[in-house]
């Protein structure tokens, strides 16, 4: 029975050392907002806002909703018409790393 038992424990001591030993990772993400004035637009491409702190750089994410201060959402050519340089906005987006992903655009009803 001793026999048994010894070798047992220690495979079961060296399996906790080794997950112990596991580095685990996680990505935390969180949503934060800023706001100034579009200083560079490239649809998908660029988008650049002047705020307060200076000209601050955003990556698109994979959807961004455009939206009046009122809740509207704009349409396709809204966005189009409305989404330029000068235009003032409030930009919601998520800190992925050292990038700030946009996923919501408010402008001026």
């Amino acid at each position: 029975m001793k026999k048994t038992l010894i070798p047992l424990l220690c495979t079961i001591v060296a399996s906790a050392a080794i997950a112990a030993d596991v580095e685990r990772t996680s990505t935390t993400t969180t949503t934060t907002y800023g706001d100034g004035t579009i200083t560079e637009y490239a649809p998908g491409k660029t988008f650049v806002v002047k705020e307060k702190s200076g000209p601050t750089t955003y990556r698109y994410g994979k959807k961004v909703t455009y939206v009046t201060r009122g809740g509207k959402t704009l349409t396709d050519e809204d966005v189009r018409t409305r989404i330029k340089v000068g235009v003032p906005v409030h930009v919601y987006y998520d800190t992925e790393g050292s990038d700030r992903v946009i996923n919501r655009v408010e402008i001026e009803d």
